[in-house]
């Protein structure tokens, strides 16, 4: 009799008509729908989470600190949650009501200004620039426009006001997580440790790589983004500009996307400043802006990330406006976070790959190039704002010995 098959090759190989097979195949497609309903759950909540695990990175130290003073971790985890609610929450609501209060004011301001043609007269008085007013008229509803933008900031504000009992639940459910990521942090971490495919080392290094994003993002990003918006909105305050608070948030806001900044903000006013004659005025901020609130970025950045993040202009512009834009408000979080994971999973399909070949190990390989591509990404991007860092933690860290032979 003929064989069935060929000689060598097993017959349940390719037979996945068979028991075990099947059940491989629905435990697999179970667990796939598994994942997408229980994404499906948790994505109301991605903005809690990501503020919260945001929250929870950056007040581990704390955390900790108190766990060593007290018993209890959970009492240790509601005295952290109370102090940084404190620290987030009353100045939230302090600011929000005054910037509701000044975005009023300063629309109606700017109407009025157009409507008793102000504007007009302020350019007429500069002959050069009197053709400008023309070709506004001509091209553009002026006066339409401001109305409009008014009864925006106002329909605005009253929903601001409106929303803030949701916003009081969002600051509730952040806060609710945060306890449970600060008490319960070592047994979430060995819980991703046992279900993660990737080794123990592998998922340290990301552990590692993730931290140090978070932290770049809220103090190299949000709170240097911050502090220029406090020094810009100061300085329009000290000159008398109108609603200092609001621009100043703007300010900072304008401040955390890449390639724009402050100076969206403050240029104009400088303008506006000059049409009004204050040129000493405008020659005071003109200053402020350049000298101080555009160069505090290059001289805090440095000190309060160092080298946990470096990514290219490129790439931080991508991962911000990207991510604020797929997942609102905390895609400043999410979009950096996702775009390191990424990178660091590629890293580690280019580590694994490598293994099997002859000489110098993977790991000792990766390290070598790491020191080697941060060394000419230092010499090539140091003018570009930023530079490229390959998935791996920073080469300086560790001491590859050559292999073996």
């Amino acid at each position: 009799m003929l064989p069935l098959t060929k000689p060598g090759i097993d017959p349940a190989a390719n037979d996945w008509g068979t028991r075990s097979h099947v059940q491989t195949l629905l435990l697999m497609a179970a667990t796939a729908l598994g994942i997408y309903l229980c994404f499906l759950l948790a994505a109301p909540f991605l903005p809690a989470l990501a503020w919260a695990l945001a929250l929870a990175v950056l007040f581990a130290p704390f955390q900790k600190w108190l766990e060593s003073k007290l018993a209890h971790s959970g009492l240790a985890a509601m005295i952290a949650v109370t102090v940084i609610a404190l620290i987030v929450v009353v100045p939230a609501v302090f600011v929000g009501q005054k910037l509701v209060v000044q975005a009023v004011k300063g629309a109606q301001l700017i109407e009025t200004k157009v409507s008793s043609g102000e504007w007009r007269r302020a350019i007429e008085a500069q002959p050069r620039l009197a053709p400008i007013a023309d070709k506004i008229e001509q091209d553009l509803d002026l006066q339409g426009s401001v109305k409009t933008l008014t009864a925006w900031l106002s329909t605005t504000a009253g929903s601001i006001v409106t929303g803030s009992v949701f916003q009081a639940v969002n600051f509730c459910i952040i806060f609710y997580l945060l306890f449970f990521f600060l008490r319960d942090r070592r047994a979430a971490l060995h819980s991703l440790r046992y279900l993660s495919t990737l080794s123990k080392s592998e998922m340290e290094q990301m552990f590692d790589r993730i931290s140090g994003t978070i932290n770049a993002t809220v103090y190299g990003t949000l709170a240097v983004s911050a502090i220029q918006g406090l020094l810009g909105g100061l300085m329009f305050w000290w000159l008398g500009l109108p609603a200092p608070l609001l621009w100043g948030v703007v300010m900072a806001i304008l401040a955390v996307i890449p390639v724009l900044g402050a100076f969206v903000v403050w240029i104009p006013a400088v303008a506006f400043l000059a049409l009004e004659g204050s040129w000493g005025n405008a020659v005071i901020l003109a200053v402020w802006g350049m000298l101080v609130v555009g160069t505090i970025d290059n001289l805090l950045r440095p000190a309060l990330v160092g080298k946990q993040l470096k990514l290219h202009t490129v790439l931080a512009f991508i991962s911000v406006v990207g991510g604020l834009m797929l997942f609102g408000t905390a895609g400043l979080i999410l979009g950096p976070v996702t775009l390191t994971i990424t990178i660091e999973l590629l890293g580690t399909w280019r580590a694994r790959s490598e293994a099997t070949q002859p000489g110098q190990t993977a790991i000792q390989r990766r390290f070598a190039e790491t020191e080697s591509m941060q060394q000419r990404s230092t010499e090539s991007w140091e003018n570009e704002g930023g530079e490229i860092l390959p998935a791996t933690a920073p080469a300086s860290n560790f001491r590859a010995t050559p292999a073996q032979t």
